[in-house]
């Protein structure tokens, strides 16, 4: 349980070299703080500086909103993937989920069930002992680490991959216990780990890289009796008007500013990265300015908040440069400096275009980014992302339809391009085999047995709906 936490802090320093403690004074800190299941515009911060209705008419963030003044905000970050598991796997990895070959969470269908297709299998849902996570990463480079809130990774929990101090092997359930008025879905309590444990490391002179994985926006009936008061007298938006979720929006962001605090409190702030992030998209009410959510690959299920503070970047300002989560990786790398990355990392660093103003280039193994989710969930059923450029194409398994999408010009999907550009569609569905078969991706396969006369168990067993033509390509 999360209120049981593991300490291993202190036999670590007593292991670290001296060297290692000197030479970590001159290395800044890394926060990152990462919320669950948060829309794109589910912030009171705007984040797009073009687009007023990219914040939430109903929800208050006040201390995000002072992160955003001190930092950065990326009008285009995406999470790894729509669903919560592959991103937290591809955040410790480096790689997509689709390289890892985790693209779902729970449940995933099989042939009995019934679905047109059938998905890729249930993964072990154990993030493997013989992959390299940024945890290890940096503790190999003098860091001090530690994982607090929702791992959900399994494979024996934070303590088996890197992390010195941690909550255990946590999940979802861990923050039912956690509705006290007073410490909301454990937010004040984590943060308030976290914090002690920055203490020691700041004394004990060594860096340290701290992930918060909060749980909400899990369990928002574990919200803050006051803060459920507030909105029930608050008049509702257009975009958002559920009041617990939006309490536990705020009593998340109570969560941030603990952390903010602590960091001046302790002296820390000037030397230490702090990162705020979604791990996926939110289910996209009537009127969201981004199409679709959680669960499927449109901007809905994988645009993501994403605001950063630190050494060399500048207040109150934006970029609109391209970034994934698993950019993170190599980025903490470059900070710890540390040079002898894993093999097949698909990320790359985005230290240059913070210091850069937010303009530049992210250099990855490959231009192009792909979200792979072979599963049903919601609308589309198994379905892929390729971006490049301003387009982007999306590839609907079941009926082998396409659609094409210009994001520049419409960020919100409403206008499908395949039939006006179709070399340009074509291309991008080649590029995307070709990707996808490079990383050894899983795709669904044909159910024989499937039965059109018989429900699906999941009640998701269609997708586009009209006639299958299949279109599986890509090697099937």
């Amino acid at each position: 349980m999360a209120s049981h936490v593991v300490r291993g802090f202190t036999a670590a320093l007593v292991l670290g070299s001296l060297a290692q403690i000197a030479s970590g004074q001159d290395r800044p800190n890394i926060v990152f703080m990462l919320s669950d299941d948060q829309a794109w515009y589910g912030l009171s911060v705007q984040m797009h500086p073009e687009m007023p209705n990219s914040k939430s008419d109903f929800h208050r963030t006040p201390r995000l909103e002072e992160l955003a003044a001190q930092g950065m905000r990326f009008s285009a970050a995406y999470s790894p993937s729509t669903v919560c598991a592959p991103t937290r796997a591809s955040l410790q990895t480096g790689k997509s989920p689709a390289q890892n070959q985790w693209t779902k969470a729970a449940p995933i269908l099989t042939a009995a069930d019934n679905p047109r297709l059938i998905p890729p299998p249930d993964p072990d849902r154990n993030l493997p002992e013989e992959e390299v996570t940024i945890g290890e990463l940096l503790r190999d480079a003098g860091y001090a680490t530690a994982h607090y809130g929702k791992w959900h990774l399994g494979g024996g929990g934070p303590g088996n991959h890197g992390y010195d101090e941690h909550d255990g092997n946590t999940s979802n359930g861990d923050a039912a216990p956690f509705n006290q008025p007073d410490n909301p879905g454990d937010v004040v309590g984590m943060s308030n780990r976290a914090l002690d444990f920055m203490a020691e490391a700041r004394d004990a002179g060594k860096p340290f890289f701290v992930q918060i994985s909060y749980y909400p926006l899990h369990y928002p009936e574990n919200a803050s009796p006051d803060r459920v008061a507030y909105y029930q007298n608050r008049e509702p938006g257009n975009i958002h008007n559920n009041v617990q979720r939006a309490a536990i929006t705020e009593d998340l962001d109570m969560g941030v500013g603990i952390v903010m605090d602590g960091l001046d409190r302790l002296g820390l702030s000037d030397n230490t990265y702090l990162i705020y992030m979604g791990d996926n998209g939110a289910n996209g009410p009537a009127g969201a300015p981004i199409a679709r959510g959680k669960g499927t690959v449109s901007e809905g299920g994988i645009r993501a908040p994403f605001i950063i503070r630190g050494p060399g970047i500048e207040p109150n300002s934006f970029s609109d440069v391209r970034m994934v989560g698993f950019d993170l990786f190599p980025t903490f790398a470059e900070w710890a400096g540390v040079e002898d990355l894993p093999e097949n990392i698909e990320g790359g660093s985005i230290v240059s275009v913070l210091e850069n103003g937010g303009v530049g280039e992210i250099h990855r193994p490959r231009e192009q980014l792909v979200f792979h989710f072979p599963h049903y969930q919601s609308a589309g059923g198994p379905q892929t992302a390729i971006l490049l450029g301003d387009m982007k194409l999306i590839k609907y398994y079941e009926t082998g339809e396409t659609r094409l999408y210009n994001l520049r010009d419409d960020i919100g999907e409403t206008t499908d391009l395949s039939r006006e550009l179709p070399h340009k569609a074509a291309e991008l569905e080649a590029l995307m085999g070709e990707h996808l078969a490079a990383i050894g991706a899983q795709l669904p396969t044909v159910n024989a047995h499937y039965d059109s006369g018989l429900p699906t168990s999941s009640g998701m067993g269609g997708g586009m709906g009209g006639a299958m033509g299949m279109g599986l390509g890509m090697g099937q």
